[in-house]
């Protein structure tokens, strides 16, 4: 029977030493980076690199950007860590034009603020002044001097008729463009018999008698019958339950039934 090799005590107590030196090293090494770790964290925050530099807004076409970021209330002293984005958010949406809105954060300390406006559905008319109506019939102050209303029609005869205007706004919301570039005006022009009656002026030259009631699903015959008209014909076009044209008198006609 071979004889195992012995290993005495004064043979281990070097090798024990030396582990237990690396691992008090290795230990030292992580709480010493640790530390470092730390202390930069600490300057990090109290440095201006923790606040915000940058402050971006995504998706303004109408929307004032510099009063979408003076009312979020950001700043460049605002940490970029501490930001309470629910709140900011809530300010931004007491904006008339805005909708919704959104933070999202970019690495170091850019922040973009993304929003969505109402749809300017209509101008209303007043003197020389022009009024734009969002989707949600809400009027907003009047365009300054050297704007002008775009994209959508002119609405005339409407003050003191706030009931009405929202439905209208409701009701033109959901009208195709292609059909609103078509209309250039719309009077409200109240009957006895419908107190919601309109008048439309389009772009091609004819007039629409519509009604605001399911305004935005009557509208939608208006294409087919001028197709069927054609350019030639001017006069007007009825759009209600159902849909007929009734031409301009013309200056002869009207010599025929004087003569008569």
């Amino acid at each position: 029977m071979g004889k195992g090799k012995i290993v005495t005590v004064e043979d281990r107590i070097p090798k024990l030493k030396t582990e237990r030196k690396r691992k008090a090293n290795r230990r030292f090494v992580i709480y010493l980076s640790f530390f470092f770790l730390l202390i930069l964290v600490i300057i990090y925050f109290q440095s201006p690199l923790s606040r915000i530099k940058n402050i971006h807004v995504q998706g303004s076409h109408y929307a004032n950007q510099e009063n979408i970021i003076s009312t979020s209330g950001l700043t460049n002293e605002t940490s970029f860590w501490n930001l309470n984005k629910e709140k900011v958010i809530s300010k931004i949406e007491e904006i008339d034009q805005i909708s919704s809105a959104d933070i999202e954060k970019k690495f170091p300390n850019s922040i973009t603020i993304i929003i969505n406006e109402y749809n300017r559905v209509g101008y209303l008319n007043s003197g020389e002044k022009y009024y734009p109506i969002l989707e949600n019939g809400k009027v907003l102050p009047a365009l300054k001097k050297h704007e002008v209303p775009i994209n959508a029609p002119l609405l005339l005869n409407w003050q003191d008729k706030e009931k009405e205007l929202q439905e209208m706004a409701y009701e033109l919301n959901r009208v195709p463009q292609s059909i609103i570039q078509r209309i250039s005006e719309i009077h409200l022009a109240p009957l006895e018999s419908d107190p919601l009656r309109l008048i439309l002026y389009m772009t091609d030259g004819f007039e629409v008698h519509s009604t605001i009631q399911d305004f935005a699903d009557k509208i939608t015959a208006y294409p087919a019958i001028v197709q069927e008209l054609g350019s030639e014909q001017q006069g007007i076009i009825y759009i209600n339950v159902g849909s007929y044209f009734k031409a301009y008198e013309t200056e002869e006609a009207l010599e025929r039934e004087s003569e008569g």
